[in-house]
């Protein structure tokens, strides 16, 4: 920790995710209005001491609705990040492992999955579901976990013929305590700086499928159906599309600041270049 706060971009972006982590957790007790209370007497008014963001084309306070947008967006991306890093830590795990036929399969499948535009993969699969919180999760989960699969595979080959690992093979040891109790422990410093990454990342997808309509439906707020509250004002109500939009901008930065800065606080590689 101590050595986090000495890099200011990394201390920079911890700042940032702890603060929309805190906004987020107690949205209920922060905002002033309900978020899905229409006001046919408050519409488009602009920002004010009354309503700190103005209010939208329904007279939302869009203040309290980019408080509760932020649970939405968040969990999102912690959920969909979880399901990736569990099915890419697996298969890389297995591939690095055991190599062979077995890494041969694995990783053509990854290329198969790498080739196709994961954005465009998400449309057509979400196109033919209800679309839901819960739907965009899962299917964002299920197409993002390419990366930590190669990650994890290649530290895994790395360690693979390592001392520590040779000689707890001649000890009889398994492939599961090999796996589990020497080879991942000292695999988790790339999985938790893809993780952080991963979740600026679904934070986008889902912004971007909610602003394509797809994603969270109405009554429920996110930041991206936020924006798309405001594409049909932004001549005249600037604020439904500047709050949304520079609150996603915030959080991806903060989550790719920290991200950068635990690479360079875990990774011994980038200490020794430093050096």
């Amino acid at each position: 920790m101590k050595n986090l706060t000495q890099n200011p971009l990394a201390l920079s972006g911890l700042i940032i995710i702890v603060t929309v982590l805190f906004v987020a957790i107690f949205a209920p007790w922060l905002s002033p209005y309900d978020p899905n209370y229409i006001d046919i007497h408050s519409i488009l008014l602009p920002p004010s001491y009354s309503h700190f963001m103005g209010t939208d084309g329904l007279g939302r306070d869009v203040f309290s609705r980019m408080l509760h947008g932020s649970r939405i967006s968040l969990l999102v991306g912690f959920v969909a990040v979880g399901i990736a890093t569990l099915i890419g830590t697996f298969l890389g795990a297995i591939a690095g492992f055991y190599r062979g036929y077995i890494d041969s399969i694995i990783m053509r499948f990854v290329d198969i999955m790498l080739s196709i535009p994961t954005f465009f993969l998400i449309l057509a699969v979400i196109a033919f579901l209800t679309p839901s919180i819960w739907n965009i999760m899962i299917v964002i989960g299920l197409t993002s976990w390419m990366g930590v699969t190669r990650l994890v595979r290649a530290e895994f080959l790395s360690l693979r013929n390592r001392e520590f690992i040779l000689a707890a093979e001649a000890m009889g040891a398994s492939d599961y305590r090999l796996i589990y109790k020497h080879l991942l422990p000292n695999s988790l410093t790339p999985i938790i700086v893809s993780s952080v990454l991963g979740i600026a990342s679904a934070v986008l997808t889902e912004s971007g499928l909610s602003f394509l309509g797809l994603g969270v439906q109405a009554p429920q707020s996110s930041w991206g159906n936020i924006l798309t509250d405001g594409k049909e004002y932004i001549q005249f109500a600037w604020w439904l599309s500047l709050f949304p939009g520079l609150a996603i901008l915030v959080t991806v930065l903060g989550y790719n600041l920290l991200g950068e800065g635990l690479r360079d606080l875990l990774d011994p590689k980038n200490k020794n270049q430093k050096k």
